[in-house]
């Protein structure tokens, strides 16, 4: 076996034997290729059956990946190594002990029906956003499963305590009484067995002498009991994974599990993969002076193979139709020049901030894929709302569209008032006769619906929002959902700033059915042919891939970190999402900001700042240069108060670290 070709740590870790070891491995530093080479190694060099090696892996598609690569250098030969998910080898222990098969699994889309039916009906308010809701329910469950917490004291984060308990309580009884387990349960159910049955434990131990994990920062909790258990006493454990990339606490990712592994295993060897082979010098390193600024951290000395390369740019704009169109020109004349459109990427932090770019590039006519469920603004339900207001104000009577507004705001008007196929104000007022205060609020509908009637589309939702209550609306149910009000009033924002374009109603509703179809056209380009076209992802999806050129827009506070980012922890975990994104370019990368979004001022996100200015080098004695006042020498930095002595000013200057590093305000000084 040739190891002259690996690096040195990588030779560490592909030559290592027995006993727990941890390796951390950056962004293409060949992560991929120890796992494989190691196994190669224990097989051919160690004697080890390969039947008892184990390999797991967070997807199916990457176990699929990794056995391929394993057995492209492999002869045939005595026994195979298991390659699989967390879910296939639980499943696999349960099927000997319980006999269940695949019919016994709950699958997702099941799962989500099942859920639906059982969370609606237990809510005393209308669900709205339904699929964000049961989705948002789904992960619930899976987090208190996953992290054994008690029901009782759980505190939910989508809906009042009490109901979120009896969705639990009726989704689990549910599962009994139809003898199914969820992929949650698979886990929960093999930890418990295991921890039972030392028996059965000492089967699939005796089995599994050698267990590798891959993406080792995305384990949850019950995982990693289970595992633990699997590879006793050997405790030939080893774990590859990037602390810095673990972005996915949402699903039940715990990167301190990684970070306290040397303290469950005294013992365990660790070995960090310095080199980067995908990524330029200049990347790199901007890469790591952001995620440097993590607390909660192992602290890597990571170099690029690639020691020259183009430095990281960076451009503010006026707004986001600017930066949206120099974006789409650009990878134009990138693509004319000879660039390949699939070695150009577009990453944003969220789903909804894609919808500007790929009108731009509709209209470019320049080819993308996206690795997202592609989204439709006026697919939301408070379009929907405000549509069917403008509908209603027309003249259209439909029930549908009545139902879709009648209590948004709270008239209190039920379902059973309205007995025929068309909405009859008058006939609704007799309805309510005896109920005055009913009748003034139809009364006020009708008003309010003449009065829309006679504006233009901009205008019209200002009125919904304002003189109907719409916006009342939405900060009551955001406060019954527990969610943050802000997301709504941006989606609204966005529609409104849409229908400012317009002059009439009808201009707007012919450009919603235009785009509509655009995207349905899209849609149906991506599945005949992928190849060739431009990626645009979320920092989440695009984990794992690489391009010749990213660009990163909308680096704006409350974009990137996300407003919702509170805790110390969730923006550490920003911080680590902005890295993965930064560390998907292998050539080029460009990042930008806008000055101004619907009228408000913006300011650019601190992350930027941090990419071109260490912070912890920020102290006494070092000298900056600071685009207003020149430059100067630190002489001291008190909890983010910088005093600088400037070259053309007598005094000391006391300026905020902060505000001066995310405005992008100093540069060090390199002599």
């Amino acid at each position: 076996m040739e190891l002259q070709r690996f690096t040195e740590e990588q030779k560490a870790a592909i030559t290592h034997t027995t006993g727990p070891m941890l390796v951390l491995a950056g962004p293409g530093s060949g992560k991929t290729t120890v796992i494989t080479e190691r196994i190669r190694y224990l097989t051919e060099q160690c004697g080890v059956y390969p039947g008892n090696i184990l390999v797991i892996t967070f997807t199916k598609a990457a176990a699929e990946e990794m056995k391929e690569r394993y057995e492209r250098g492999q002869t045939a030969g005595k026994g195979t190594v298991n390659f699989g998910t967390f879910h296939a080898v639980f499943f696999k222990i349960l099927r000997f002990a319980y006999h269940y098969e695949a019919s016994n699994i709950l699958k997702e889309e099941e799962r989500y029906k099942i859920l639906r039916e059982i969370a609606c009906s237990r809510m005393q308010q209308e669900i709205t956003d339904e699929k964000e809701f049961v989705e948002a329910i789904s992960a619930e469950i899976s987090n208190v499963k996953n992290e054994r917490f008690s029901l009782d004291s759980y505190y939910s984060s989508n809906c009042p305590d009490e109901v979120f308990r009896e969705i639990y309580t009726e989704y689990d009884r549910w599962l009994r009484k139809e003898n199914k387990v969820d992929f949650d349960d698979m886990q929960l159910l093999c930890y418990e067995l295991l921890m039972k049955r030392p028996d059965i434990l000492k089967q699939w131990q005796n089995k599994y002498t050698y267990v590798l994990i891959d993406e080792f920062q995305d384990i949850n909790r019950v995982q990693y009991d289970t595992i633990r258990l699997l590879a006793a006493p050997e405790n030939n454990l080893f774990i590859v994974g990037d602390d810095d990339q673990s972005i996915y606490r949402f699903r039940g990712a715990r990167p301190e599990l990684m970070l306290h592994f040397t303290t469950d295993y005294p013992e365990a060897k660790q070995i960090t993969l310095l080199c980067n082979f995908r990524s330029t010098a200049p990347i790199v390193q901007g890469a790591l002076r952001v995620v440097g600024n993590n607390k909660k951290r192992f602290e890597k000395a990571l170099y690029a193979k690639e020691e020259q390369g183009e430095a990281i740019e960076y451009r503010q704009y006026p707004e986001r139709k600017r930066e949206c169109a120099e974006i789409a020109e650009e990878i134009a004349v990138l693509h004319r020049t000879g660039l390949p459109w699939r070695e150009i990427a577009v990453l944003y932090r969220t789903n909804l901030q894609s919808r500007a770019i790929m009108g731009k590039f509709m209209e470019y006519n320049i080819p993308f894929k996206t690795r997202d469920s592609v989204p439709n603004l006026y697919d939301h339900w408070i379009c929907r709302d405000i549509v069917s207001y403008i509908k209603m104000a027309l003249g259209n009577r439909e029930r549908g569209l009545f139902l879709q507004i009648m209590n948004r705001p709270k008239r209190y008007i039920a379902r059973e008032a309205l007995e025929h196929s068309t909405v009859d104000f008058e006939c609704l007022k007799s309805f309510y006769e005896e109920k005055e205060y009913v009748v003034d609020r139809v009364e006020k509908l009708e008003y309010d619906l003449a009065m829309i009637k006679g504006l233009n589309p901009y205008s019209a939702i200002n009125y919904i929002r304002r003189a109907v209550g719409y916006d009342g609306f939405l900060t009551e149910y955001a406060q019954y959902r527990r969610m943050q009000s802000e997301e709504l009033f941006d989606l609204l924002a966005e529609l409104q700033e849409d229908a400012s374009e317009y002059p009439t109603f009808e201009a707007w509703f012919a450009h919603m059915e235009e785009y509509t179809e655009q995207l349905m056209r899209q849609k149906s380009k991506e599945k005949k042919n992928t190849a060739e076209a431009v990626t645009l992802s979320t920092y989440h999806s695009a984990k794992g891939l690489e391009y010749h050129t990213v660009f990163l827009p909308e680096l704006n506070e409350g974009m990137t970190p996300h407003r919702q980012a509170l805790s110390p922890e969730d923006v550490e975990e920003e911080r680590r999402m902005f890295y993965v994104a930064m560390t998907r370019a292998k050539r080029r990368l460009v990042l930008s900001c806008m000055k101004e979004l619907r009228s408000k001022e913006l300011v650019p996100s601190r992350f930027v700042g941090e990419v071109f200015l260490d912070r912890a080098r920020l102290t006494a004695g070092m000298r900056i240069r600071h685009t207003v006042y020149g430059e100067g020498v630190i002489t001291g930095n008190e909890e983010g108060r910088l005093r600088i002595l400037f070259d053309r000013f007598p005094e000391e200057k006391l300026l905020n670290e902060a505000y001066c590093v995310q405005s992008g305000l100093l540069k060090e000084i390199i002599e």
